[in-house]
């Protein structure tokens, strides 16, 4: 009785050793590329035209805020400047 459960033991405890190894670095290597690669096909990429719309907008953008940027600075240094000739 106590050999048949030694021996039950015993396998288990193979069987928990094997299924905790893992593969060698090269199989997860090629596993993890071949899931890259499968994830980049169910990517939608953009046209040239939607590219180049959105170029523009972020330009746009761009160009807006930093106009809104200068004119708040200016406006702001004006400010200060009227404030210390006040005070002088």
């Amino acid at each position: 009785m106590a050999d048949k459960k030694l021996d039950t033991k015993k396998a288990d405890s193979k069987k928990a050793a094997k299924k905790s190894k893992k593969p060698n670095v090269f199989a997860r290597i090629i596993k993890y590329l071949s899931a890259c690669k499968g994830e980049l096909k169910k990517i939608s990429w953009p046209t040239v035209s939607q590219t180049t719309r959105n170029f523009g907008i972020v330009i746009a953008v761009i160009i807006v805020m930093s106009a809104f940027i200068f004119a708040l600075d200016q406006g702001l240094y004006a400010l200060l400047g009227l404030v210390m000739e006040t005070s002088a």
